[in-house]
């Protein structure tokens, strides 16, 4: 019988234990191995008898699900490429996705049918609600498609990237590119049979669909599914758990509620964060309150995970650990590689790095060396000890009257006095200094001022690199990840100094 590279490996487990439960949800019944497979090998006959071939893209728009996670096994299992879209896309934002995606099947809400159904063309839409049900799985018989051929080079997704500058980019991931890096992080963070994985983050993102989903399945771990993340139920959760994969924005919820205890967190091995970067007073806080330090790792849309902090070794707050098992690093300048203590643009290149951006060959020659190094676009450093630490975005380098100022050094200094929550320092056009900085500052109460502010940037900073302003904002503005999103920042006071 003819292989399908990644869904065979993800079924593995659920062939030799089928009757094990992969997944806990609140207020519905567990659901085994054998039974999620068997689901999503009936997706794949529905959705080949809706005239699915292979390699055609299968678009989904739906909140997250059980029958979310068997549509993207189904679609692997069909021999389709998964393409997942966040929930919070506009009609606008999702017309784009479709028309430069030419997806043959598109899934979407069941309440939004009638505004999708304009925009799929040629292609059959089915619904899928947040409770399983929709058309699709009308669709289901007791017939289940055998896996269709392909192999470890063939498109197993599209990822669009946040599109923080200008329209996204797909990103195009192999079967390979999925396999491998899942397989290097079960092996890497010890995930095994024994874990039950909290699973609170959205699947159409590369975190919640591609590390958590895929870890658990390959380990055959167990996972608390929950619908959104809700300090409650992970509370809840947290006894009778083993690790939490989470987003920043999880674990400063947690520590504003009382019954995060070392007690509470004692069955825990691992907590994981990642998507965007960790406080360091949120890493010490957490240690203090649980007994644990949280693992920080660094991935993006088109690598998957390229670093991580050791599971057994020192987690170093504000860096994002050592390069994975197979995954090359190296800080590049303008002149070639940079040595370790210095600043430069991190490039990548493994069998985790993606195939190329859709439909886009000239933005793939841009990024996407012809030796497989890829371009990540963000600015980092390797310390005398090798680990790595990202100090922003290319894009979001400062440059004022002619000196090169990094946001992180600024914001890292702010974050520290007391009474800020959080910073966010960008820069704006200036008419003498090309760029001026501005620090966006969070406060954690009343009792902070302007002048507080003001007097630590100007004892500890150089004159170019200290504010121009200083503004408040009750918070600042992310993405569904947690990411700040500096491109509104800049946006919203763009005419500050002008």
């Amino acid at each position: 019988m003819s292989e399908n590279y990644l869904f065979d490996r993800l079924a593995a487990f659920a062939d030799v234990s089928p009757h094990k439960t992969f997944a806990l949800r609140p207020d519905m019944d567990a659901q085994s191995f054998g039974q999620t497979f068997h689901n999503a090998r009936r997706v794949a006959a529905a959705l080949l008898a809706a005239g699915l071939q292979a390699g055609d893209r299968v678009a989904v728009q739906v909140d997250k699900s059980l029958e979310a996670v068997e549509l993207y096994l189904g679609t692997v299992a069909a021999g389709g490429v998964f393409l997942p879209l966040n929930t919070a896309y506009t009609t606008a934002e999702l017309e784009y996705f479709l028309s430069d995606a030419s997806p043959s099947v598109v899934v979407c809400d069941p309440s939004r049918e009638g505004e999708v159904a304009p925009l799929v063309g040629a292609a059959h839409l089915f619904t899928l609600a947040a409770d399983g049900t929709g058309t699709l799985a009308n669709a289901l018989t007791e017939v289940a498609a055998e896996p269709a051929p392909r192999t470890a080079d063939d498109l197993a997704a599209i990822l669009y990237t946040s599109g923080t500058t200008g329209r996204s980019k797909g990103a195009m991931l192999s079967h390979d590119n999925l396999c491998s890096n899942s397989a290097t992080l079960q092996d890497y963070w010890q995930f095994t049979e024994q874990d039950v994985v909290i699973h609170a983050l959205p699947i159409f993102h590369t975190h919640g669909l591609f590390v958590a989903t895929n870890i658990a399945l390959l380990a055959g771990a167990t996972v608390h599914f929950h619908a959104k993340f809700s300090p409650d139920l992970v509370i809840d959760a947290m006894p009778t758990a083993t690790s939490l994969m989470g987003v920043p924005t999880f674990y400063t919820r947690l520590l504003d509620d009382a019954r995060l205890t070392p007690d509470l967190a004692k069955n825990m091995r691992l907590f994981i964060s990642g998507s965007a970067p960790l406080l360091v007073d949120t890493h010490e806080k957490w240690e203090q309150r649980t007994g644990h330090r949280i693992l920080e790792r660094y991935g993006m849309t088109e690598t998957n995970m390229n670093t991580s902090n050791p599971y057994d070794g020192e987690r170093r707050a504000g860096t994002v650990g050592f390069p994975l098992p197979g995954v090359e690093l190296r800080v590049m300048g303008a002149d070639g590689e940079l040595p370790l203590g210095e600043i430069g643009v991190l490039e990548v290149r493994g069998p985790n790095v993606f195939k190329g951006y859709w439909q886009l060959p000239e933005k793939t020659a841009e990024e996407l060396r012809l030796d497989g190094w890829f371009i990540t676009g963000d600015l980092g450093i390797i310390d005398e000890r090798g680990y790595v630490s990202i100090v922003g975005r290319g894009k979001d380098l400062i440059i004022t009257g002619g000196f090169n100022v990094y946001p992180k050094e600024i914001e890292a200094l702010i974050d520290d006095i007391e009474g800020v929550l959080e910073s966010a320092v960008i820069g704006v056009a200036h008419p003498d200094f090309g760029e001026g900085v501005v620090a966006v500052v969070v406060p954690e109460n009343d009792s902070l001022t302007l002048e507080d502010v003001k007097r630590v940037t100007a004892e500890k900073l150089a004159k170019f690199k200290q504010p121009k302003q200083i503004l408040f904002l009750p918070e600042l503005p992310r993405n569904t990840m947690g990411k700040v999103q500096k491109k509104a920042l800049r946006e919203a006071y763009a005419n500050l100094f002008t």
